[in-house]
C-alpha cells in the first residue's frame, strides 16, 4: 500500500506545483502592463545617478504634479472656454483671469516669505500644496456643474497651491544634484519628466471629460492625494536650510553675501544680481508672447480656423505644435553643457524674435504652427537657463523667496499678455506685429546686460555644468 500511494501523492504534489506555476505565470502576465511601465519609468528618472542624489524622486513627483494639473485644466477649459460662443467665451474668461489673478498679485508676494518660514519643512509644503488642489478639485467639481461662483475662488486656490509647489521644487533641485550634472540638466530633466506626464494625463482628461465634466476633477483628485504621499518620500536632505533668509529685491549688493545687515523699507529683485534680473526680464518677454499666443491664437482660430480645418482641429494643432516645442526645448536643455545660461537665453529669444516677425509677415497655418512650436522650445530654454541663474548666483539663504518673486513676476507677464491676446482684433497679421514688437522689446533691453553677464563668467555659487 505504502509503494501504490507513493506515486499518487508523489503526482499530486508535482500536480499542485503545476498549478502554482501557472497562477504565478497568469499572474506576471497581467501584472507586467502596470509593474513594465513603472520600471521602465524608475529606470528612466533614476538613470546618472539622479536614484541615487534623490533626483529622480523629484522627477517622479514633478510628473505628478503636471498629470494633475493638466486634469484641472481640461475641466476648466471646457467650462470657462469651449461651451460658449466666442464673443461670450472672451467675457467669460476675461472675467476669470480677473477675479483669479488679481488677487494672485497680492497672495504672491506672501508665498516666498511663508516658504522661508518653513525652511524645515519643504517635504511638507509640497505636500500641503498636493493636498490642498486634491480637496479644491472636488470642490470645483461641483461648481463646473452648478455654475455657481465658488469656481473662482477655488481655481484661484489651485493657482496659488500650483505656485508654491513650484517655488519650493525649484529651490530643493540644486541640493538633489547628481555628480556631474548642470543646474541647466537637471531642471530639464524634472520639467521633462513634468511634460511627459502631461502628455500622458491630456487624453485621459480629456476622455474623463467626455463622460462628464466632473470626472476630470475626480482623476485631479486621485492623482493629488498620490502626490501628497509622495512628497514625503523625497531624501530628508531636502528639509535642510540651515542660515536661510529673505531675498531682497531693492537692496545693494552686500546683501548678496550674507544676512541683512541693515532694514530694507521695500523688497526688490536686484540682490540677485544682473545676469538673473536681465534673464527674469528676457523670461517675462516670452511669458508675455505665451499668454498672448495662448488666447488670441484661440479665439482667431475659433473664428478664423486655419485653411481647411475645423475650429477644434485648427486648435489642437496649434496646442500640440507648442507642446512638442516645449518638450523639445526641455529636452535639449536635460543634454546641454553650456556654462553661460546668459547666451542660450539671447540665442532663443533673437530666435523667436524672426520667428514672429516672419509668421507677422507671411501670415499662414505652417508659420503659426512654427511659431507656437518655437516659442515653446525658447520658453523651455530661457526658463531653465533663469533657474540655472538663479540656482548659480543667488545664495541659498535667500533663494526660495527670490523663485517665488521671480515665479510671481513671470505669471503676471503672462496674464498682461493673455489679457491683450482677448482684447486683440482678430487680425492674424497685426496680433503677431504686436508680439514681435513686443519681444523686440525685451531683447533690446536685456541682450547687452546679459552678455555682459556671459563675458565675466557671472558668480557661480555651485555647479553649472
Amino acid at each position: 500500500m505504502a509503494t501504490a500511494k507513493t506515486p499518487q501523492g508523489a503526482t499530486g504534489i508535482k500536480g499542485n506545483g503545476r498549478t502554482r506555476g501557472s497562477l504565478r505565470s497568469v499572474g506576471r502576465a497581467l501584472h507586467f502592463p502596470v509593474s513594465g511601465p513603472a520600471r521602465g519609468i524608475r529606470k528612466a528618472t533614476h538613470a546618472h545617478g539622479a536614484g541615487e542624489s534623490g533626483l529622480g524622486k523629484l522627477i517622479e513627483l514633478h510628473g505628478v504634479n503636471g498629470a494633475g494639473d493638466v486634469m484641472i485644466t481640461v475641466a476648466l477649459a471646457s467650462t470657462v472656454f469651449f461651451s460658449v460662443p466666442t464673443d461670450e467665451a472672451r467675457g467669460r474668461v476675461a472675467l476669470y483671469l480677473a477675479i483669479t489673478m488679481a488677487p494672485f498679485t497680492v497672495l504672491a508676494p506672501v508665498i516666498g516669505p511663508l516658504l522661508d518660514r518653513l525652511p524645515h519643512g519643504r517635504r511638507a509644503a509640497m505636500a500641503g500644496a498636493m493636498l490642498a488642489r486634491a480637496l479644491l478639485a472636488l470642490v470645483l467639481s461641483g461648481a463646473v456643474v452648478s455654475g455657481s461662483l465658488e469656481l473662482y475662488p477655488a481655481a484661484l486656490g489651485v493657482l496659488v497651491s500650483s505656485k508654491a509647489y513650484g517655488v519650493v521644487r525649484s529651490a530643493v533641485v540644486p541640493r538633489l544634484l547628481p555628480p556631474k550634472f548642470s543646474l541647466v540638466k537637471a531642471n530639464s530633466r524634472v520639467t521633462l519628466g513634468g511634460l511627459l506626464a502631461t502628455g500622458i494625463a491630456a487624453p485621459i482628461g480629456a476622455g474623463l471629460q467626455a463622460i462628464g465634466p466632473r470626472w476630470p476633477l475626480y482623476g485631479a483628485f486621485v492623482i493629488f492625494v498620490a502626490g501628497t504621499f509622495l512628497s514625503f518620500t523625497l531624501p530628508p536632505k531636502v528639509d535642510s536650510a540651515k542660515g536661510e533668509d529673505v531675498a531682497l529685491l531693492a537692496a545693494d549688493e552686500k546683501h548678496l553675501h550674507g544676512p541683512h545687515r541693515q532694514p530694507v523699507k521695500r523688497p526688490g529683485l536686484r540682490t540677485v544680481g544682473l545676469a538673473v534680473t536681465h534673464a527674469l526680464g528676457a523670461n517675462a518677454a516670452l511669458r508675455w508672447l505665451s499668454g498672448f499666443l495662448t488666447f488670441f491664437l484661440a479665439f482667431l482660430l475659433r473664428e478664423h480656423p486655419l485653411t481647411g480645418e475645423s475650429a477644434a482641429v485648427s486648435l489642437g494643432i496649434v496646442a500640440v505644435s507648442a507642446g512638442v516645442g516645449n518638450a523639445l526645448g526641455t529636452a535639449v536643455g536635460a543634454g546641454l553643457r553650456s556654462r553661460a545660461p546668459e547666451i542660450i537665453i539671447v540665442t532663443v529669444l533673437a530666435v523667436v524674435l524672426g520667428t514672429a516677425i516672419t509668421a507677422a509677415i507671411f501670415f499662414g497655418a505652417f508659420l503659426v504652427a512654427v511659431l507656437t512650436a518655437v516659442t515653446g522650445f525658447t520658453l523651455a530654454l530661457a526658463k531653465l537657463s533663469l533657474d540655472a541663474l538663479i540656482q548659480r548666483d543667488v545664495p541659498e539663504q535667500v533663494r526660495t523667496s527670490a523663485f517665488a518673486r521671480s515665479e510671481t513676476m513671470l505669471q503676471m507677464a503672462w496674464v498682461f499678455g493673455g489679457a491683450v491676446g482677448i482684447v486683440m482684433p482678430l487680425n492674424g497679421t497685426l496680433g503677431l506685429a504686436v508680439a514681435a514688437a513686443v519681444i523686440a522689446l525685451g531683447w533690446l533691453t536685456t541682450v547687452k546686460g546679459l552678455l555682459g553677464s556671459a563675458r565675466h563668467g557671472g558668480t557661480p555659487r555651485t555647479r553649472v555644468a
